[in-house]
């Protein structure tokens, strides 16, 4: 089924864009909830007559969201996260992890308007878009660290007596592989 979208949906398009879903989805959720018309050629007529006004709203509503924008430009996330050998994470930074920090730092912004590609698995300096409207996209910084501490190092005076336990313990293999060759 092709319809044409009235408003953003998340995951779908934007407003005025024609795209084809299932019959259930557009007949039982967009249609009804004003988010969609069907795409027949009356429907089509009437959005390209309305065309310009809907760019018109479209331009004013993104003049707002730049004002949150250039808050949101700023903001620096630190998040931490357990991890293993070589800085890999144990599990993932995921965009509701980020939603979670943010709304702590008070930016309110919904899990799907954070566009992730593939979910964070390393420890490291990120650059994540956020998309608050259909024209403003904005790139925050996310730092994600090792909760773990540091694996301590063993002091030098303990160095050397591991080393001679190994060093005795290979001396007493030979005599007892000797031992076994005699019988």
């Amino acid at each position: 089924m092709k319809v044409i979208l009235t408003k953003e949906v998340l995951g779908l398009g934007d407003p005025g864009q024609v795209v084809t879903v299932k019959n259930g989805y557009g007949r039982n959720y967009l249609v009804p909830q004003g988010f969609a018309l069907e795409a027949n050629k009356k429907n089509v007529a009437l959005v390209e007559a309305e065309k310009a006004r809907i760019e018109a709203r479209l331009a004013r509503e993104a003049e707002l969201v730049r004002g949150e924008a250039k808050k949101l430009a700023g903001l620096k996330i630190n998040i931490k996260a357990k991890t293993g050998e070589a800085g890999k994470l144990y599990g993932s930074v995921t965009n509701m992890d980020l939603a979670k920090e943010m709304a702590a730092q008070g930016f309110e912004v919904d899990r799907r308007r954070i566009l992730l590609t593939a979910p964070i698995k390393e420890v490291g300096e990120f650059t994540v878009q956020v998309k608050l409207h259909p024209q403003v996209i904005e790139a925050i910084s996310v730092t994600v660290e090792s909760e773990n501490p540091p694996e301590e190092v063993k002091p030098a005076k303990e160095a050397p007596a591991e080393e001679a336990v190994e060093a005795a313990e290979e001396a007493e293999a030979p005599e007892a592989a000797e031992e076994v060759k005699e019988d």
